[in-house]
């Protein structure tokens, strides 16, 4: 109760703050920004300008995860924030493929989006490569997004991009995906109606990256300047690639093309794949990821010098590390919400499921927690692989430290739930019941994603915190603190009864990116029992620090 009063009295403030991180925040304070602007797994990002020109919102792939398609908002380019999501669920209408999303696609579902404002509305298209061309549009990005409209029916469809003419024709670019199309490395072009809502003319070739420095070319972005029809796009591969530009004075090309932006004597590795904004204040400047391995891909902001007649990138083409920021009238600093007290009735913009959402995932207390369910697992599972309802977020820095307080409430035994940092490879330190007690478990799996069997170390056996007097479905509790501290992509776990003294524990763990995602680190909590009553987690806040 005490603490549900200072929640209610401290709410209007926390209502308006703005949060910084502890642990990355790239605005120097001095008029400079050091990349990346975002140290998160926002992979193939996008981003368009509003019409007050100076609203930005971007948004990245989010394949199964869901809610989807996030909304970031910023008024410098350099620091943003979650204000939302387009997408509730995949497949919204569609019971059949909701269904199937239903559990974890791992690197199915959203793959690179582009996200524009076009007569008054914003818009994002999006390939799924086993289903078609998805759009969604609605006035406030910020607020509820109308639902999807499949474009274009069909298998192997990805990073599509839309591009309203000065006639009012509208144009689509798109790239291949070869693990269903079965060829990729090219870039076709076609004609939609002029409400963008379905395709009118048949795909052309515009560019072929086949037996040349330019493989695997794809995520083109559409654009349209002095005349010239420009498709920004990269090549070379994700972790070693660089960035091209390519114009024409006809949509369907042909179209000559330039590198603009590579690693070259810097330590940015594959600078490439993102949005170009040209600014009210006449300034041009270009986001792109970099792939980070076990981080995912993070995003950079470099400055575009057309003075050439080309967008050359960053400083003479190469990556800038620590840079002016672009001119705005916002001095605020801003960073994407980590930390989370569970105050709130509904859940942080930071958080995803795994899948589309069932209601017996979890939810929010009024009480200032969260609550997780336990997961039926299948008979003889091997791993966590195929958990629909772990809460997740995305690593926020190279280094950082994830406390969390909790209490694991079982109604039955082998029922766990706890801490996890979650990849093709995972690693989580969970309470599990046995018997009328508690162990402390390291539970670590090495290729999950290949069916591999999870290992498991014991840690501690811990006695209840308090038991049910009732006889009716009586549960036992434990409450715990868990920690984990990152640093280099490795991690160590600790534990503590009072939050004051932590005991370091377990083995170190090497962390690994997920399908097409980085690591995320959140909760977990499952059984293998069919019949009993779930138990739960039940997570009073968590916290990331240095």
């Amino acid at each position: 109760m005490k603490k549900l009063l200072s929640t209610l009295i401290l709410l209007p403030v926390a209502a308006f703050a703005q949060y910084k991180s502890l642990v990355w925040s790239p605005d120097n304070g001095n008029g400079t920004y050091t990349n990346p602007v975002i140290n998160a797994d926002y992979s193939d990002p996008d981003v368009c300008v509003g019409p007050s020109g100076e609203d930005y919102y971007l948004t990245a792939s989010s394949f199964q995860c869901i809610p989807g398609l996030p909304i970031l908002h910023s008024k410098d380019l350099v620091n943003w924030e979650i204000v939302g999501h387009a997408l509730t669920s995949l497949y919204e209408g569609d019971e059949a493929l909701q269904q199937h999303f239903s559990t974890p696609q791992h690197g199915a579902g959203v793959w690179a989006p582009s996200i524009r404002y076009h007569n008054g509305e914003y818009y994002i298209y999006w390939g799924d490569p086993d289903y078609g061309v998805y759009m969604v549009k609605t006035k406030d990005p910020a607020g509820k997004w109308d639902t999807p409209v499949c474009v274009i029916r069909g298998k192997g469809y990805i990073d599509t991009t839309p591009l309203w003419d000065d006639d009012g024709r509208c144009y689509l670019v798109n790239g291949w995906a070869n693990s269903r199309a079965k060829f990729a490395s090219v870039l076709t072009v076609r004609e939609l109606s002029a409400d963008g809502t379905r395709a009118i003319g048949q795909p052309v070739i515009v560019f072929d990256g086949n037996g040349n420095e330019n493989h695997t070319c794809e995520g083109p972005k559409f654009y349209k300047r002095d005349g010239w029809y420009w498709i920004l796009c990269p090549a070379g591969g994700v972790p070693t690639g660089f960035q091209l530009a390519m114009r024409s004075k006809s949509p369907f090309g042909p179209y000559e093309h330039k590198v603009v932006l590579a690693q070259g004597k810097t330590a940015i590795n594959g600078p490439h794949q993102g949005g170009w904004i040209h600014t009210k204040y006449g300034e041009d400047w270009f986001l792109h990821f970099q792939d980070k391995e076990a981080y995912g891909r993070v995003v950079h902001l470099q400055p575009v010098d057309w003075s050439s007649g080309w967008p050359i990138m960053g400083k003479k083409g190469e990556p800038v590390v620590t840079y002016q920021k672009p001119r705005s009238s916002s001095s605020t600093i801003v960073n994407p919400v980590e930390s989370d007290e569970f105050d709130s009735p509904t859940l942080g913009k930071q958080w995803q499921w795994q899948a589309n959402y069932d209601e017996k995932y979890g939810v929010p207390t009024a009480f200032g927690t969260l609550r997780i369910y336990t997961h039926k697992l299948d008979e003889g599972w091997k791993s966590l692989w195929e958990v629909p309802n772990m809460l997740l977020q995305k690593t926020p820095a190279d280094k950082f430290t994830v406390t969390t307080k909790l209490r694991m409430t079982s109604k039955a035994d082998g029922q766990f739930g706890g801490l996890i940092m979650m990849g093709l490879d995972y690693s989580a330190m969970v309470v599990r019941r046995i018997g009328q007690g508690f162990q402390l478990v390291q539970m670590t799996c090495k290729g999950a994603d290949k069916g591999k069997q999870q290992t498991e170390s014991l840690i501690a056996t811990l006695k209840p915190t308090w038991e049910d007097k009732t006889e009716y479905r009586p549960g036992i509790h434990e409450d715990i603190y868990l920690r984990l501290a990152v640093d280099d992509s490795k991690l160590r776990f600790s534990y503590s009864a009072d939050g004051k003294k932590f005991t370091e524990c377990g083995e170190e763990f090497q962390m690994k990116e997920g399908k097409w995602i980085g690591a995320k680190f959140g909760f977990v909590a499952a059984e293998s029992d069919p019949k009993c009553d779930r138990g739960w987690v039940e997570a009073d806040w968590i916290r990331i620090t240095p």
